[in-house]
């Protein structure tokens, strides 16, 4: 095999989640929906704006950046 500077892909298939939300939790992702429409000029579907969302959450949590860290440099 090829030694290339890219790293082969990682798995890029989309894993389908369902769940379910309060009431007002759903009102708040519509609200949020409706601000990034007026920001942006475009209309995006809630199961488009949430995948987003969450991982914008996680790679802005500086504890879980820091667990993550802890747990990669005790298992290597």
């Amino acid at each position: 095999m090829a030694d290339i500077k890219l790293a082969r892909l990682p798995d890029r298939t989309p894993i389908k989640l369902t769940i379910s939300v309060l009431p007002e939790l759903h009102q708040r992702l519509g609200d949020y929906a409706a601000l990034y429409a007026a920001t942006y000029g475009a209309n995006e579907p809630l199961a488009e704006l949430i995948p987003a969302m969450l991982s914008a959450f996680l790679e802005s949590d500086r504890e879980f950046a820091k667990a993550k860290r802890g747990a990669a440099s005790s298992a290597g």
